[in-house]
């Protein structure tokens, strides 16, 4: 059987009597298997510098055991029952935390107190760098552990009955002064730097030190379990520095990292790495904005300065302490040899930081003149895919419209010209492809956003990069919720650009603004399901390379809320009953390049049930999940457009003269410049601030600022596109100018993802909420 990861042999000075413990835990705790005839096995958790830690299995159960070191203890220290008690405080009110199922005081079981707590699945990162992820991952596995902080901060004391579990006021000097002694009991050697930094503490105490929060004591990363595939704590660990006090000692203590000594980079094994300059993970700034909106209140944090001051002196203490064990030996930590050579530089740190007033960091000042921060990466990216557009993609413009003025009548027409294929080979070569996919590209919605605009200057721009809808809305719904089978058979060629897809939901018989009403049924027929019913709008079905959809179906035998009878599933489309019956225009306009909108029915159409995306009843879910980013791609493309249309305006008005005079010296036309640049600029904003919440707190907390920007977005550029036309005058409507094409493909944005009306009602029933919750925090 495989070993926990991240275990080893119980070591010699850990070793206990295991056979005893078995049977201890047979009579004690509920549920612990009694009849697999193999032993438990026990194994010992590498980390964990304090209280020794081990991972338990018998049969199908595991279990994770915490006990007090054995030999002479630091007075204080080592509190596995406080553990307990606050771990099973927490648990109750659904803070992540593993469950704890069984305190034992009786030291003769195995030699020490303990406490066992159910084990928690999950991924645990030793290297705060966070090797091997992705940027944007990064970003979000960092924002994750702030928001899990302030929540925690969150909590009443009393609530959570854990009166008189810390003294509470003075926590900051009791602080000092703890520190102080387990310091001097640990000492081996003279440090000015450590009594410098302990006489500066205790001379610059802050003032009404009255706050009574729960705070960790030791929150950081590697003490943090996060979700097997998500970007979500599931478990905090290590609770022995519990206690109530200060808030701000522990976020400092935490934001210490972002301060780290650059001496100290080589050394991997304290678990506080320097971080600085590493793509994908936010700045101090940026973590400091986090914690404090998560708290509701400014970022202006006072007295942050001694707070950070305090976490060098307690971690260098904390270091000074292990390598006292070593020399006592008895530490945990197989290289507590080391840390006794961290003890002045974390102590000369704390003494720098103390002079601070400013908390930017080096390579990312507060301060740049931006609203909105792209990464280096996105930044870099941008302006490559700038190039290659005036490079490649603009100068092509009229051989794809004669390409299909040429064909509009041949059956070539739904196939894309050859030119197409040679630049996305290039953007390929280029290292320009997938650009959307935060888990492919490395940039988030933010950087990719900005992108997005620039490709929406020209309407076959973003298929050369491989980001053009639907497949990109597809390539999200697979990438996040396919199987591993589903992934190789059909996101991996489209990732490759080697098929097109299509998305199946709306429906002609009913009013698909409430996609609740969608009648194309769904019904399980053994290992197969069946699927009957008519869709369209179908974008994309028309094109020869298009090889599946993906179909939004209703289960016909379920009694499930309006919400959970939806499900998604891919349907490949030369299945027996998939039929394209007709193509659908806009305001005349075939889409031709996009492989049209298509009506598309499905006639006792049976797929494989593994062809099942996430599970029966998911639809909605995947629904809400693919949305978001998808719609910001909309807006910001529209917005490219919008830039384009402006563009034809002030050429248009610059080279025309009516009265006398140019068109742009006509006051109602500069006006119109002036309204339409302003209108741009907002929807741009808006837009932005989406991306960037997506980026920071997922999906779902932006989900009013995504209905926002798609209300504001097609009115305002419809708004820019109209002043355009009326600029151009006749020309303005005709096959000469790409303006009325564009007001056709944009109008339609009004509707595609929902009309207006829906989300104007999202925004007003969000934003009512939250009024209710603002005044109820301020009665």
């Amino acid at each position: 059987m495989a070993s926990e990861p991240d275990t080893t042999e119980v070591r010699k000075p850990h070793r206990f009597d295991q056979g005893a413990l078995e049977r201890y835990l047979c009579r004690h705790l509920p549920g612990f298997p009694q009849h697999p005839p193999e032993a438990m096995r026990v194994r010992q958790y590498s980390s964990g510098q304090s209280n020794p830690t081990f991972y338990l299995e018998k049969g199908l159960k595991t279990y994770v055991l915490r006990k007090k070191p054995h030999g002479s203890l630091l007075p204080q220290a080592h509190k596995v029952d406080r553990e307990y008690q606050v771990q099973k405080a927490l648990f109750a009110v659904g803070f992540p935390v593993p469950e704890p199922l069984l305190y034992c005081s009786d030291a003769s079981v195995i030699g020490t107190e303990f406490y066992v707590m159910q084990h928690v699945q999950g991924r645990i990162f030793r290297n705060t760098a966070l090797p091997g992820i992705s940027p944007v991952e990064r970003s979000a596995l960092y924002i994750a552990v702030i928001e899990t902080l302030a929540k925690l901060h969150s909590f009443n004391v009393n609530s959570l009955g854990l009166q008189g579990y810390g003294r509470g006021p003075g926590y900051c000097k009791r602080q000092v002064s703890t520190w102080r002694r387990q310091y001097q009991a640990a000492a081996h050697a003279n440090i000015p730097a450590m009594d410098e930094l302990a006489e500066w503490l205790t001379s610059n105490l802050p003032a009404g030190d009255t706050e009574e929060k729960l705070v960790h004591g030791d929150f950081r990363l590697d003490n943090i379990i996060f979700h097997p595939t998500e970007a979500r704590v599931v478990a905090v660990l290590d609770w022995e520095l519990s206690t109530i006090g200060h808030p701000l000692a522990d976020f400092a203590y935490t934001v210490s990292l972002w301060f780290w000594p650059r001496s100290l980079k080589h050394l991997q094994m304290a678990n506080f790495q320097y971080i600085n300059n590493i793509a994908g993970i936010p700045s101090a700034e940026e973590v400091i904005v986090t914690y404090c909106r998560c708290l509701g209140i400014s970022a202006a944090v006072p007295n942050l300065n001694f707070f950070l001051a305090l976490s060098y002196f307690k971690v260098a203490s904390i270091m000074q302490g292990i390598y006292a064990r070593y020399l006592q030996g008895n530490s945990v930590a197989e290289n507590s040899h080391k840390f006794g050579s961290m003890v002045k530089p974390l102590a000369e740190t704390g003494l720098l930081v103390s002079k601070k007033t400013s908390f930017a960091t080096e390579s990312q000042p507060c301060s740049t003149g931006e609203l909105f921060h792209q990464s280096k990466a996105g930044k870099e990216v941008l302006e490559t895919v700038k190039d290659f557009m005036k490079k490649y993609v603009f100068p092509v413009e009229m051989e794809m419209v004669e390409y299909y003025t040429r064909n509009k009548n041949s059956p070539d027409v739904w196939k894309k010209p050859p030119v197409i294929e040679r630049l996305k080979e290039r953007a390929k070569a280029e290292g320009l492809w997938n650009l959307f996919l935060p888990g492919v590209s490395g940039l988030g919605q933010l950087d990719y956003a900005l992108i997005a605009e620039e490709t929406g200057k020209c309407f076959f721009a973003p298929n050369v990069f491989n980001c053009h809808a639907p497949d990109t809305g597809n390539m999200e719904v697979l990438h996040m919720y396919g199987t591993q089978e589903q992934k190789k058979q059909w996101l991996e060629p489209l990732l490759e650009g080697k098929i097109s897809s299509c998305f199946c939901m709306t429906e002609p018989g009913v009013a698909s603004s409430d996609a609740t009403n969608m009648e194309c049924s769904l019904e399980r027929d053994g290992d197969s399901y069946v699927i009957n019913g008519q869709k369209w709008w179908s974008s994309g079905a028309g094109n020869p390379d298009c090889k599946f959809a993906i179909v939004m179906a209703r289960d016909k035998n379920t009694s499930a809320s309006r919400y959970k009878q939806h499900s998604m599933i891919i349907v490949p489309m030369d299945t027996p009953g998939v039929k394209l019956i007709r193509p659908l225009s806009v305001f005349g306009y075939w889409d031709y390049f996009h492989g049209g909108h298509f009506e598309v029915h499905f006639n006792n159409v049976r797929v494989p049930a593994s062809h099942l995306i996430l599970g029966e009843g998911r639809g909605f879910e995947i629904a809400q999940g693919r949305l978001g980013p998808g719609r910001i791609h909309h807006c910001m493309r529209s917005i490219g457009a919008a830039e384009t249309a402006l563009q034809i305006l002030c050429k248009r008005s610059a080279q025309r003269v009516t009265f006398g005079k140019k068109l742009y010296h006509h006051e109602v036309v500069a006006h119109w410049i002036a309204e339409c640049r302003i209108a741009i600029e907002q929807a741009r904003l808006l837009t932005l601030k989406a991306a960037s919440k997506i980026d920071a707190m997922g999906n779902k907390a932006a989900r009013k600022e995504v209905a926002m920007i798609k209300v504001v977005a097609p009115r305002a550029v419809l708004k820019v596109i109209d002043c355009a036309i009326q600029v151009c005058g006749g020309a303005g409507v005709s096959q000469d100018f790409p303006l009325a094409e564009m007001f056709a493909y944009i109008r339609t944005l009004r509707i595609a993802d929902g009309p207006d009306e829906v989300h104007l009602s999202v925004i007003a029933r969000q934003e009512l909420q939250d009024q209710a919750k603002h005044l109820s925090a301020h009665l």
